[in-house]
């Protein structure tokens, strides 16, 4: 009995860290090349070569009958591509949706899926053929135009690339993510790609721009509108790396007595029918958006969604900008054209380098089918000129069959015969020895010879075959053009600037309210201006005051400065109303009930002074503060012991500051030493020994200082000299004027 060997003996030890990077390494490149990244020059990638390859040879020619899906991806993934069956059957689906390519390069027959969503049905059930599409795609397979390799098995061959004329990469457009990068080509008008194709021919150093006369921008299958500026889609084509905005195409259709209802006729390019109708649906009932009242889908072969209005008095344009930025009716489509080159190397292209890389593809397939042709030439004119030699000797050539033991040597040197000569001599049909054979021979040849002298003249030539591939391209297009129903563009660009946001306040009637907050923060709003200082308006529950209260109108936005610095917006239209004693403002808002309110306003243009008890401030505009969410926005962040303590708005005329502590000293200072933020503590504003700020105003100085005397009888008193109070910011300050309010506020 031998020993078996130890199978440790073949482990070697290597480090943890290169082992793996090295075997990664591997599968990127394996998935970068052989899987997610499309060819530069048919735009395909292998599975999607396997499957147009296995349906040429199970000849489902445009003419011809369909088959079973099931046998095609048969076919594929046991000769050709040993993957999963399920992922070949996608992307053979992809390949016949309508909806999915400009030009499907698959014809089916069955449930291929739907622009819903709708997954195809089993290959079992479907069945497909090739579309001339495909056939153009694969035109000159059998010329000897590309190279073939055996299959991973080396029991078949396979072509490396296509040769035909089609322009796949941009027609059809790829999308695909590898290991490190990934790919993103939107579909173009193969019409307009040749246009720019021809243009490049004739001139090579031809910039971007000129190219972009012709290639206006993508062509999506679906249609709609590309809203994009001319010098973005310039710098994402000279790059090849950008974005197009894409936007539903709608029209206003009047549905009688006045109403109306906005039809979208195409939806962006990758988006799902039914997934968008209940992203809209969502919209709807989570009241997002208020003017938006019903939708419908109304689609059969044409997609058909009805959008109805709140009511006639709505703006189409304004319902259909706010859908535009909430919902998918419009969507960013990325161009990001990394591409295998023909050395097999990722590379980010331009609109030219790519169309560089395809001629000179095509032309490398022009020259190779005319070598390829010409062997043939060369082959038969051989062929021709040995039954030439038999015709003008036929007895004698019958004679040395019928005597001879060995007759191919024998002709061979007789009449100087090569061995294909002879042998398709010794192989002619009895049929073929009929009289005046020898002038169709002649004839053939001549018109051979004729043929090898212009395809001899070709190779020798670069003008004559820029000539020759502008023909060919001239017929393809003829095919494709823009006035043919596949080739007519689809896709319109037209330049719009962003959706404008939805306005609230747009759909609510204007009505004045009176706000009323009370000192535990129950919030309510009276319809009309009531009278601020009436006993009705200031009713409160036992224990419970006043602390704010203002006219406003119910399109306004209320703000609420928490004293933590928080502040928080409510909706004028939302308050509750005034019957009763309104509610707490903490199921409105997220505000801890321990938190006091240190200002309840309106919101709009203007800035506003915050100040902290500690006496540090700063100056805010009204738009920065206003919150969009139940949560609020940090805006004065109050060090801990402190609080929001002033909430104040800056008249336009005021160039001063007005600060006073809770020690009664006063200091004004320039408005301009204090800075405009948006979040923050701040910066001093006075400093104190003890105690903290107490009040502070912007005011003009020119104008004194003012304030009440108090006690019911309305007499002010002023301080028109307020030179010994003026400082620097930050200072100590001196004891207010005489008279000044014992509370220390400005009033």
């Amino acid at each position: 009995m031998t020993d078996l060997a130890d199978p440790f003996d073949a482990i070697a030890d290597a480090p943890f860290d290169s082992a793996l990077s090295q075997r990664y390494l591997v599968y990127a490149l394996s998935t970068i090349t052989a899987r997610s990244l499309p060819d530069l020059r048919d735009g395909l990638k292998p599975v999607h070569r396997r499957l147009l390859w296995a349906m040429r040879l199970l000849r489902l020619d445009p003419a011809a009958g369909y088959k079973k899906c099931a046998r095609v991806v048969g076919d594929v993934i046991g000769k050709y591509h040993p993957h999963g069956d399920q992922s070949v059957y996608d992307a053979m689906v992809r390949l016949a949706q309508t909806f999915a390519l400009r030009y499907p390069l698959v014809d089916g027959q069955g449930n291929f899926g739907n622009i819903d969503g709708d997954n195809a049905a089993a290959y079992r059930y479907t069945e497909a053929r090739l579309t001339q599409v495909a056939i153009d795609l694969m035109a000159g397979l059998d010329e000897g135009t590309v190279d073939f390799r055996p299959t991973y098995n080396g029991e078949e061959e396979e072509p490396e690339i296509m040769p035909g004329l089609f322009p796949n990469l941009l027609a059809n457009g790829a999308s695909g993510i590898a290991v490190g990068m990934a790919t993103s080509i939107p579909p173009h008008n193969a019409a307009e790609v040749l246009d720019a194709a021809m243009l490049l021919i004739d001139e090579p150093e031809a910039e971007a721009a000129r190219l972009l006369e012709h290639v206006k921008g993508p062509d999506f299958p679906t249609g709609g509108v590309i809203i994009d500026g001319p010098s973005a889609i310039t710098e994402a084509y000279a790059t090849g790396r950008g974005a197009f905005r894409v936007r539903a195409r709608w029209t206003r259709e009047d549905t009688g007595r006045g109403t109306w209802a906005a039809v979208v006729t195409e939806i962006p390019y990758g988006v799902q029918k039914g997934k968008l109708i209940e992203e809209i649906a969502a919209l709807i009932n989570d009241k997002k958006l208020p003017i938006l009242e019903d939708i419908r889908d109304e689609s059969d072969a044409e997609i058909r969604i009805v959008l109805e209005p709140r009511s006639r008095t709505v703006d189409p344009d304004m319902l259909m900008d706010s859908l535009f930025r909430l919902s998918d009716l419009e969507v960013r489509v990325p161009l990001n054209m990394n591409v295998l080159d023909a050395h097999h190397t990722p590379r980010v292209l331009g609109l030219k380098a790519v169309l560089q890389g395809w001629l000179t593809h095509q032309f490398e397939v022009l020259r190779r089918r005319s070598e390829h042709r010409l062997a043939k030439i060369d082959d038969r004119i051989e062929l021709l000129d040995g039954y030439l030699v038999a015709y003008l000797n036929l007895d004698r050539v019958i004679e040395i069959i019928r005597t001879e033991d060995e007759p191919k040597p024998v002709m061979m040197a007789e009449f100087g015969l090569t061995d294909r000569q002879a042998e398709a001599i010794l192989n002619m049909r009895l049929r073929s020895l009929r009289r005046l054979e020898e002038m169709e021979i002649k004839g053939e040849r001549s018109k051979l010879e004729d043929e090898r002298s212009g395809l001899q003249a070709l190779l020798a030539s670069p003008a004559r075959q820029r000539t020759r591939m502008k023909r060919d391209l001239t017929a393809l297009r003829d095919r494709y053009g823009l006035e043919t129903p596949l080739g007519a563009r689809r896709t319109t660009i037209e330049e719009a600037g962003p959706a404008r946001e939805y306005s609230r306040e747009a759909m609510i009637d204007k009505e004045p309210i009176t706000v009323v907050l009370s000192q535990r923060g129950w919030i309510r709003a009276l319809k009309g201006h009531a009278d601020l200082a009436s006993a009705e308006t200031m009713k409160f529950k036992e224990g419970d005051g006043p602390a704010f209260a203002f006219h406003a109108q119910t399109t306004d936005k209320i703000l609420i400065a928490a004293e933590n610095g928080r502040f928080f917006t409510l909706p004028g239209d939302k308050l509750p109303g005034g019957r009763g004693f309104g509610e707490p403002i903490g199921l409105m808002i997220d505000l801890d009930g321990s938190v006091g309110v240190a200002a309840c306003f309106t919101a709009g243009a203007g800035r506003l002074l915050l100040a902290s008890s500690d006496g540090r401030g700063f100056i805010a505009k009204v738009e920065d503060v206003v919150a969009e969410t139940r949560k609020g926005k940090q805006v004065v962040n109050v060090r801990p012991g402190s609080k929001l303590r002033i909430v104040r708005r800056i008249a336009e005329d005021a160039d001063y500051v007005a600060v006073v502590g809770d020690n009664r000293k006063l200091v004004l200072f320039p408005l301009t030493e204090l800075p405009e933020m948006g979040r923050g503590q701040g910066v001093t504003l006075q400093r104190y020994r003890d105690g903290g700020l107490s009040d502070a105003i912007a005011l003009k100085f020119a104008d004194g200082l003012s304030w009440s005397m108090g006690g019911g009888s309305g007499r002010t008193r002023s301080e028109a000299d307020l030179a010994p109070w003026r400082s620097a910011r930050g200072a100590a300050g001196r004891m207010a004027p005489i008279g000044f309010p014992r509370d220390n506020r400005f009033g």
